[in-house]
């Protein structure tokens, strides 16, 4: 899935199912994190509902309103806790970040959006929401230097 520069996509909508945390803080961000995803996986195995792909977080625009997602099948509803949404369809700017999600030492994630942001600028795009899709983290590879983050914004022109 390694992309090497930043992709302009047209991309179908998305079903997923999520829990919602407000995420001012990096220590209330980790928190959620660490306690949402394995909630939202408890509650998929108790509803039985797969998952459809990798999970994400999907961060509100000029807010620090966060989803911890998964993609699931069309129909697919949800309850006060965890909750169905969709991601929209059309254009989205994208970029796989390989390697560590944080680092003082290596280009990260943050490294990985300006990338984008900065690719979606110079295309005269505006930016909307922002997902983080985790292809490959360290469940699957123990070496973060082979993790895989698919970055995207839904943008117009």
């Amino acid at each position: 899935m390694t992309e090497l520069e930043p992709q302009l996509q047209r991309r179908p909508a998305q079903p997923y199912l999520a829990i919602h945390a407000h995420a001012p803080s990096e220590a209330e961000f980790r928190r959620a994190a660490d306690t949402g995803f394995p909630a939202l996986f408890a509650w998929l195995g108790e509803h039985g509902v797969e998952p459809g792909g990798p999970i994400f977080i999907r961060y509100a625009a000029d807010s620090d309103d966060i989803e911890l997602g998964v993609p699931v099948a069309p129909g697919v509803s949800g309850d006060e806790r965890v909750q169905a949404g969709e991601l929209p369809a059309g254009r989205w700017a994208t970029f796989v970040h390989v390697g560590p999600y944080r680092s003082e030492t290596e280009p990260d994630l943050a490294a990985g959006r300006a990338t984008l942001e900065a690719w979606a600028d110079a295309q005269g795009l505006t930016r909307g929401d922002y997902v983080e899709h985790y292809v490959k983290g360290p469940v699957e590879e123990p070496d973060h230097a082979r993790w895989e983050t698919e970055l995207a914004s839904l943008t117009t022109a």
